[in-house]
């Protein structure tokens, strides 16, 4: 906790996850407070991330990139080091598709490391905030899915990357991580022993939302904080839980993570509609189920930023810290 410029208190909230959900979370988060950290998780193969990983080895840079761009700050400046970290590059060579934060994430590990590099990237650019990795080795993601064989849908079959987990056709049953007991950042944990708040979602479930719950370390410091607990759940269900309702969600939660408890699972009004376990599968997480209209105005799944900061100032200001 620390005081803004008027000497009032501020939550020192940690949000985890990653790519386009954890995005959302930071983007409506920093407009609450200062005293905001990431924890990003490290298994992306696809793409720049992907290439950058294959070439160059270490953690992909493409998840922190995005929760650096949403934490930058919302005036001229901000918006530009946002474009620019995002703009991909179009060529004919081998930087073709590349992210330009990707990039520069690389250089400044190449100088100061992975947490420091980080830091010291925040730092120019002005961040709100600070983005950690969950972990400081690079990570896979491994999913046994169903109904990948028509002729055989009940067998189980393992895949392997979290690109093509994200995008299987399957049904994700369960997922792990290689290595299996792969360290904790140091840092991430000192954060998570110091939040008022612990966010953790929205996201795609298997791949960005479950990993910082299958590293060890981060599983018991986020179950034994002194924090308060909130699940954000997906506006709707996506290619990686298709056809699964927001009561599966925490089901899979509970199955993956059978110790973790929670104070609050947030929830948009229209994915909790019509749910009949979902209460009592919140309820047996030691949770409260928080019911809000957080869609986009267009329809689209997605949050809406000025909402989900609403719901989380409203949460906040209901607790003392």
């Amino acid at each position: 906790m620390k005081k803004n410029g008027f000497g009032a208190s501020q939550p020192a909230v940690v949000a985890l996850g990653g790519g386009h959900g954890l995005a959302a979370s930071l983007t409506a988060l920093r407009q609450i407070t200062d005293d905001l950290t990431a924890i990003v998780t490290v298994a992306d193969d696809g793409g720049s991330s992907g290439r950058l990983r294959k070439e160059i080895g270490g953690l992909p840079p493409g998840d922190l990139r995005m929760a650096l761009a949403a934490l930058c700050r919302n005036d001229a400046k901000g918006h530009a080091w946002r474009q620019l970290l995002q703009r991909r590059f179009e060529t004919e060579g081998p930087l073709n598709g590349h992210a330009v934060g990707n990039l520069m994430i690389e250089a400044a590990w190449q100088d100061a490391g992975y947490v420091y590099g980080l830091e010291m990237l925040g730092q120019m650019i002005g961040i709100k905030g600070r983005v950690l990795p969950m972990s400081t080795v690079p990570l896979d993601i491994e999913a046994q899915v169903l109904d990948i064989n028509p002729i055989s849908p009940d067998e189980t079959m393992t895949i392997r990357g979290q690109h093509d987990v994200a995008t299987t056709k399957g049904k994700v049953n369960s997922v792990r991580l290689v290595p299996e007991n792969p360290p904790a950042c140091a840092q991430s944990l000192e954060a998570i022993r110091e939040a008022d708040f612990i966010i953790l979602g929205p996201g795609s479930w298997f791949t960005s939302v479950l990993p910082h719950l299958l590293v060890p370390e981060l599983a018991e410091a986020i179950s034994s904080a002194k924090a308060k607990r909130i699940l954000t759940l997906n506006i709707t269900s996506d290619d990686e839980t298709a056809g699964f309702s927001a009561a599966r969600h925490i089901e899979v939660i509970a199955e993956h993570a059978p110790m973790l408890r929670l104070d609050y699972v947030l929830a948009d009004e229209s994915f909790a509609a019509d749910e009949t376990h979902l209460l009592s599968f919140v309820t047996s997480l030691g949770a409260e189920l928080i019911v809000a209209d957080l869609r986009m105005r267009d329809g689209s799944a997605r949050h809406a930023p000025l909402r989900l900061a609403s719901a989380y100032s409203e949460l906040i200001a209901s607790e003392e810290f």
